[in-house]
């Protein structure tokens, strides 16, 4: 009876002989790569154990699991080019654990616990190294319920974090824009008792929030986009009642907002690409009746206009 495997005499044939010597070599190299990289982290540490993957041109391959699930969580790429993914909701609480993505070998380390669970938080790369984690849902700790607005600092130096001060409004689904003066603008985004206009600055030089200018309408689930200008466009969003077409600018000089052109369709949970030609582009979200978009515009930063694609 025929077989489909492969003829025993066949593994002699040299170029096949060859071939296992090569794959050989560089597993053991891969392997030797992966352990040094292994030992040079904390005992503590947790790598997954997921088999690491290189992504190939135009193609998604896959690469090592997160090991624990979440959804709603941040990802922030590090100036050592990895990936520090944090809080989130879990299957059953919210997460105050932390990981890193290992690029080099496609696999992922956990790290120290944030000191509060943050879900809808946002988190942003300062200028100093320092990433800052600001607001979110159940930031009480593990698996709380509460509504609150902690923020605290990662050092990637020395895998820890730190609480820095507070948001003066408890806020999540609100957006974080780092400013060209080094300022963090934290703008609108809701808790449990209302949906908010107001806008905050973080200065990482103090460690402090000071409040500016509030927006002209109060929106969460929106995008804020940081223009080569300076200012900020921040565009859509829900306000609790209705979806919103409005866009507004926000000016670091004077710390104040103004309206500008509206977007075609109303939008939230959608994106905000700054392009090369430094237009704008907006693309997807949901909109009235609760249905997915398929639309996309594009916001001229020059004329301040909004263009149907």
């Amino acid at each position: 009876m025929k077989t489909e495997c492969t003829p025993r005499l066949a593994l002699l044939n040299p170029r096949v002989l060859i071939g296992f010597a090569l794959y050989a070599a560089g597993l053991v190299l891969a392997l030797a790569s992966m352990s040094s990289a292994v030992a040079g982290d904390d005992v503590a540490a947790e790598l997954s154990s997921s088999i690491p993957a290189q992504a190939t041109g135009g193609m998604w391959t896959a690469t090592g699991d997160l090991g624990t699930p979440r959804w709603r969580h941040t990802a922030t790429l590090l100036p050592n080019d990895q990936v520090l993914v944090a809080g989130g909701g879990g299957n059953s609480s919210d997460l105050a654990s932390a990981q890193l993505y290992h690029p080099a070998i496609g696999r992922w380390q956990r790290i120290a616990d944030m000191n509060h669970s943050h879900v809808d938080h946002t988190a942003t790369l300062l200028p100093n190294g320092l990433v800052l984690v600001a607001g979110g849902a159940a930031c009480n700790g593990a698996g709380s319920t509460g509504r609150c607005g902690p923020s605290e600092l990662y050092d990637p130096t020395t895998r820890t974090w730190t609480d820095t001060d507070s948001l003066r409004r408890a806020r999540w689904d609100h957006t974080a824009t780092l400013l060209p003066n080094e300022q963090v603008l934290v703008a609108g985004g809701r808790n449990n008792k209302r949906d908010f206009a107001s806008a905050e600055l973080y200065d990482p030089a103090t460690g402090v929030w000071t409040a500016t200018g509030s927006m002209t309408t109060p929106r969460f689930n929106h995008t804020a986009t940081l223009l080569p200008n300076g200012q900020v466009l921040v565009a859509g969003g829900f306000d609790g009642t209705d979806y919103l077409a409005s866009s507004e600018l926000y000016d670091p000089a004077t710390g104040e907002w103004t309206a500008t052109d509206n977007m075609a369709t109303a939008r939230c949970f959608h994106t905000a690409t700054l392009l090369p030609n430094e237009q704008v582009l907006v693309a997807g979200g949901e909109g009235d009746g609760v249905v997915s978009l398929t639309g996309a515009e594009l916001y001229q930063s020059a004329t301040g206009v909004f263009e149907v694609q």
